[in-house]
Order: C-alpha cells, then structure tokens, then sequence
C-alpha cells in the first residue's frame, strides 16, 4: 500500500492552510499543541488526497472544525464521502463548528479528552 500519509504533492497545500489558519483553528490548537492532552496532534495533515485539521496517529482520530461552507449541502455530501475514507482506514472523525470552539472551547476539549 502506497504512503497516504503527508503526501507530497499536497505539501504547499499544507504549509498555506498552517499558515492561513482561522481562528477557532488558532484557538483549538493553542489547546492541543505539545501534547496538553497527553497525545500528539499534528495540524493540517494529510491523509489521501485530504487535509484534515488535526491528527492524532496515536489515537486514529481526526478533529475537524466547520465553518459557515459546511451548511451546504454539497459540501455536506463531499464530507459524507471524506468521512467514510476515514473510516475505511480506521481513523474516527469527530466535527465541531468553529462556533463551538470560540464559544464553548472548554466543552469541546473535554468531549476530545473523552475520545483520548
């Protein structure tokens, strides 16, 4: 099986979305950078032709953070397909909206903590 993790080609993609990140992505980082939670997350990480917000390898968990675009009903029909990638590899996804970190973060960690 090929390498369908941090692909290179995806590499740009990558470094724009770190350093282009939106603020709940900012904020939720702040939270699960050098292992706070006792694991590793990495941010923006490649996983197939994909670029999930966060990755804990250690746990298979991807976090993702949703913002105004995923109302729609074609993105929701793009993230059913990305989801079930996902889940094909084994790697749990859990959504929050962006909304949910800048508002309730403390909410948001312990229910991360509860996948942990």
């Amino acid at each position: 099986m090929p390498n369908i993790f941090n692909q290179k080609k995806h590499c740009t993609l990558r470094q724009n979305l770190r350093n282009d990140m939106p603020s709940a992505e900012k904020k939720l980082w702040f939270y699960l950078r050098k292992k706070q939670l006792g694991v590793k997350f990495r941010r923006q990480h490649g996983i197939g032709k994909y670029v999930v917000d966060f990755f804990c390898s250690e746990r298979k968990l991807v976090i993702e953070l949703d913002g105004d675009s995923h109302f729609s009903i074609k993105t929701q029909k793009y993230d059913e397909i990305r989801n079930l990638f996902m889940k094909n590899l084994g790697v749990r996804v859990v959504r929050f909206t962006n909304q949910d970190v800048l508002d309730n973060c403390d909410n948001v960690l312990l229910c991360i903590k509860k996948y942990i």
